[in-house]
């Protein structure tokens, strides 16, 4: 692995999936599925309820390892990482993967800025030499954490949070717990942003809401994002590339347009009408 950093430009490949496979048992989950996501784009992964798309980010994230397959980051500032041969803490670690999950998973009785400094808790206890540093009060660790808040604080303006730092995060309503986690996995500055059904249980305020803090984050951040998403307003508004699945295979890959107009996917995931015609996406 290289440890030069790289120039990429927004043609460049993040993210090399190649021949992907996952097997349980007797079920085949995902089934040689290959797929590229660009750096500064939003590939979207959808499909109907049990076409593999959860399985593909357990893969990426470290939680399985896959039976067969590639999953090659390029990382624009420290080389290539080949995360199906990682440990699943090392690929947030190292490799700088974010993600959130389908369920809600922050510290409910932490304040909204406890959860994200928490989330900076690799980097501080780096700082604090595992806590000496922290316990001396030294300027090394002193530093670190003023920068920890500094970015926490950052976040929360970005989510529109600022005003409720101090409230319990699971106290938020649903929608500012949605944000809070984007948050999160936002503070440690990942250079791909995994989000598993983000738009899930948001009303068309916060789905539109969510949607200009995404295209935000891909523009202003410079990063790519992978979305699990099941709401086709936010998927079509805002994806760059789409993946789709039906039973662990992939059916398309596209821009919207044309996966939207894709009769394999109509068929498959958008249904059809009952004159034959397509659904509208």
């Amino acid at each position: 692995m290289s440890a030069a950093t790289m120039i990429q430009t927004a043609d460049d490949a993040l993210l090399d999936v190649e021949h992907l496979t996952m097997r349980f048992g007797g079920l085949l989950a995902i089934d040689d599925l290959s797929f590229t996501a660009r750096v500064h784009e939003i590939t979207s992964i959808i499909g109907p309820n049990g076409a593999g798309k959860t399985t593909v980010f357990n893969c990426l994230t470290g939680f399985y390892k896959p039976t067969v397959g590639r999953l090659r980051l390029c990382h624009p500032d420290k080389g290539e990482y080949y995360l199906e041969r990682m440990e699943g803490f090392r690929i947030a670690q190292v490799a700088d993967v974010g993600r959130t999950f389908q369920n809600i998973r922050l510290f409910p009785k932490m304040t909204v800025l406890e959860n994200l400094i928490i989330a900076q808790h690799n980097r501080l206890m780096k700082a604090s030499v595992f806590a000496l540093a922290g316990l001396l009060g030294l300027a090394r660790y002193r530093v670190a954490e003023k920068a920890a808040v500094e970015k926490a604080k950052f976040w929360l303006d970005r989510v529109n949070l600022t005003a409720r730092a101090d409230w319990e995060a699971g106290n938020l309503p649903y929608g500012d717990q949605r944000r809070l986690e984007i948050a999160r996995a936002m503070c440690i500055a990942p250079c791909l942003l995994c989000l598993d059904e983000p738009a899930a249980g948001l009303n068309p305020r916060e789905s539109l809401e969510l949607n200009e803090l995404l295209l935000s984050i891909r523009d202003e951040q410079g990063i790519g994002i992978l979305l699990i998403e099941h709401d086709m307003s936010v998927v079509m508004g805002i994806s760059d590339h789409i993946v789709v699945l039906d039973h662990g295979r992939k059916i398309s890959d596209g821009d919207p347009a044309f996966v939207r107009n894709d009769p394999t996917v109509i068929r498959a995931y958008l249904g059809e009408a009952e004159d034959g015609e397509g659904a509208d996406a």
